[in-house]
């Protein structure tokens, strides 16, 4: 700490200062080269006082630190740490602290982000108007009103880049000309959209990126209708002459695909000449035909600049693919669910389609090869190694790359020896930093778990229809001879050996469909039947454990992997990737009971670094020594738990809440009664709200029948957070996948 008697900070900045006074005393305690006085965070260069003020949240930074002293004062207004303000990690910040730093900000802030501040009032993102220098800004997740939006634009000159919502209550018609006259110089706009609206795109002139979120439900809360025709005078007013980047992400609903069609309608008219991003997520199997697809693909591969490029499957055919993909270059390809287009993929990959396959960063795959178990599976069906690796060696930079929906069956890939296995071909990828795997590709296929299940039927018991026997159970344990473990895991130690840097990591197993309601539909019509997959069967404890060979592993999801019985691989695991900080499990083991809850309790208590756990598992427990061991994550901001005949202690919540001070959402589906939820529910909003300005508390039984309208009221950022269990590897920064 300092020693010049200057006045004590926050909790925050002096944590991160008198770290670094202990660590810099004690490194010159052990040189020897000071025999008495100490160095203070005072004493360091301008520099590195920078690099340190950089991690203090700016609400400190101005309000705090910048009054220790004066030398402080003068390096928290530095330009490196007010030109690019974010507050959406900020949950202690209320609308008071809040508009005191906007003041103090106000002649300094060039790209401003209130992204997903839902906490904050109206009256507070007025105040946003005083940053008049401003050029990017994102309220997206705000109470914005029309007017409001009408009054910052009005203010706010030089703005450039746009984020927002477009509510059911937007009206365009309020905004004021001053407010039109900035959006005429708008280059780049985010929309999300919750009702049928152009919003402000009709007014945008200049667009070079417009991404787009559709989230309309086909029916209200009240079980109306939703009608998707737009205002008069707005169906074809769109300007997308220098359009360069166009994005569009669909939730679920006949709506938003008519809407979309809408927004493109300008496409099958002309295609702007400048375009090289083109991403369309539209979840389900059968996205609506766009007939102007073809055209769009051969105008994207006749400029030779294509950077992005992912289209439903119904929108693309071969040769639409090839015209698309010859001669370009592209950073970042998705292909989620287009079975039919393998074998053009990887001839332009492989075959010299492409340009120059190293320019590649990410590459989505998902469904690539997918049948369903209803059709006859052959070994054409499956991923073969050898190809991958041939991938691997010409797409040399991939730094992203998803399989999910896939599958891998080593004993029946031919052309391949005993050695030889996915994971050597995956390992090749030196700079991967996220993966999404099918659980069969981690197989190797040639223990007996697998020998006998290959030849019958699905086990009962994998597929949560019979109770565990009480004997017998093949279980990993962190004493086992490694023998054993390298029989069953030699192509997931040659993956972990080759990518050492993976930050990222998603198993997901073929039978897995979460059972919250926001993507059932789309979900269960592409999944198979849980257990189906032998191979997939086989992967358990002790190909988590081996997954310890990641220490560089930030985000963990486990889902759908019946072959997990104890959960012992958890532990293992969590010992060694101390660094977790976001852990997503869901339907390990049987489904009719939970036997991996000491395992569980355990990995939590090493899991100190955790941010964000979503536990999904039709019977957990949410008792007394579940959230005991869950208060030693004392990091946890963000928690949901859903099971459907699941069960939680109401004391030991509170008890938690109160030793977990960051936790600012805490999301519960479980079992009980509707009355025993929103009793919880009131007693923490009651007794937290007023120390934790952002808290989200959601706390419903799971199969009550108003579940789905409680759902779309909860902020669609947070939404996303804790309902999604779709992979977001292999995607551009601005564009997640459905």
């Amino acid at each position: 700490m300092f020693r010049n008697n200057t006045p004590v900070m926050n909790e925050t900045a002096p944590g991160i200062m008198e770290g670094m006074d202990r660590q810099i005393e004690q490194a010159f305690c052990n040189q020897g080269t000071m025999s008495s006085g100490s160095v203070g965070m005072s004493d360091l260069s301008d520099e590195i006082l920078l690099c340190i003020l950089h991690h203090v949240p700016v609400c400190d930074l101005l309000t705090n630190v910048a009054n220790v002293c004066q030398k402080l004062h003068t390096l928290c207004y530095d330009k490196t740490l007010l030109t690019n303000v974010r507050f959406s990690e900020e949950y202690r910040a209320d609308d008071q602290l809040v508009c005191r730093t906007l003041k103090l900000l106000a002649n300094h802030v060039q790209s401003l982000s209130l992204n997903s501040c839902y906490w904050l009032s109206a009256s507070t993102l007025d105040k946003l108007a005083r940053c008049r220098g401003v050029t990017h800004l994102d309220v997206t997740g705000c109470r914005l009103t029309s007017l409001c939006l009408s009054r910052l634009l009005s203010s706010l000159s030089l703005l450039r880049s746009l984020a927002f919502d477009v509510r059911p209550c937007f009206n365009s018609a309020l905004l004021s000309s001053e407010a039109v006259d900035s959006l005429s110089r708008l280059t780049e706009l985010r929309q999300t959209l919750f009702t049928p609206s152009y919003g402000v795109v009709p007014c945008c002139a200049q667009l070079r990126k417009l991404m787009l979120q559709f989230d309309i439900p086909d029916v209200t809360r009240e079980g109306i209708g939703v009608c998707c025709q737009l205002m008069v005078g707005q169906s074809s007013v769109p300007h997308y002459e220098q359009l360069e980047e166009f994005t569009a992400r669909l939730a679920p609903g006949e709506v938003n695909q008519t809407l979309l069609l809408l927004y493109l309608a300008v496409f099958s008219v002309h295609i702007p000449k400048h375009l090289r991003v083109f991403l369309v997520s539209i979840p389900g199997p059968n996205p609506a035909h766009w007939p102007a697809a073809p055209s769009l693909a051969q105008s994207l591969g006749r400029r030779g600049d294509l950077l992005a490029l992912q289209l439903p499957r119904t929108w693309l055919d071969p040769l639409s693919l090839k015209r698309a993909l010859e001669g370009n270059s592209p950073k970042h390809l998705s292909f989620s669910r287009c079975p039919a287009l393998w074998p053009q993929i990887f001839q332009s990959l492989l075959g010299g389609g492409v340009r120059d396959a190293a320019q590649l960063v990410s590459l989505n795959l998902s469904g690539i090869n997918h049948v369903p178990y209803s059709e006859c599976r052959s070994v054409e069906d499956q991923l073969v190694a050898e190809t991958m690796g041939q991938v691997a060696a010409t797409c040399c930079n991939v730094k992203h790359l998803n399989l999910m929906h896939t599958h891998y069956h080593h004993e029946y890939s031919p052309g391949l020896d005993g050695q030889t296995h996915l994971g050597a071909s995956l390992g090749r990828f030196k700079h991967l930093r996220s993966l999404t795997l099918p659980a069969c590709a981690l197989s190797d296929g040639v223990n007996t778990n697998h020998t006998s299940a290959r030849g019958s039927t699905p086990s009962l018991l994998f597929q949560g229809l019979k109770k565990a026997p009480r004997v017998g159970l093949q279980n990993y344990r962190p004493d086992m001879e490694s023998s054993l473990a390298g029989d069953s895991t030699s192509g997931l130690v040659l993956l972990t050996a080759g990518c050492r840097f993976l930050e990222t990591f998603e198993l997901i197993g073929p039978g897995f469909a979460s059972a919250l309601p926001r993507l059932e539909p789309c979900t269960r019509a592409s999944v198979e039947p849980r257990g189906m997959c032998a191979w997939a069967r086989g992967v358990g404890d002790v190909h988590l454990a081996a997954l310890e060979a990641l220490p560089r592993l930030h985000r963990l999801t486990l889902a759908g992997l019946p072959g997990v019985l104890k959960g012992t691989g958890l532990v293992q695991l969590t010992r060694k990737c101390r660094d977790l900080r976001v852990l997503s499990l869901a339907n390990l083991g049987s489904l009719k009971t939970m036997n991996y809850t000491a395992s569980l309790l355990e990995t939590l208590t090493q899991c100190t670094q955790l941010q964000e756990l979503r536990l999904e598992q039709p019977y957990l427990n949410a008792n007394a020594s579940f959230f005991e061991a869950l208060s030693s994550c004392h990091r946890l901001q963000r928690l949901c738990l859903i099971s459907r005949s699941g069960t939680f202690d109401s004391l030991a919540t509170e008890t938690f809440m109160e030793r977990c001070r960051h936790v600012v959402m805490c999301h519960m589906f479980m079992g009980g009664t509707l009355a025993a939820c929103r009793t919880l529910q009131k007693s923490l909003l009651d007794r937290f709200s007023a120390e934790r300005p952002a808290l989200s508390v959601v706390i419903y039984p799971l199969q009550h029948e108003d579940l789905p309208s409680v759902i779309r009221g909860i902020s669609l950022t947070l939404l996303d957070r804790i309902t999604l269990f779709q992979s977001h590897v292999a995607q551009p920064p601005h564009l997640s996948p459905i």
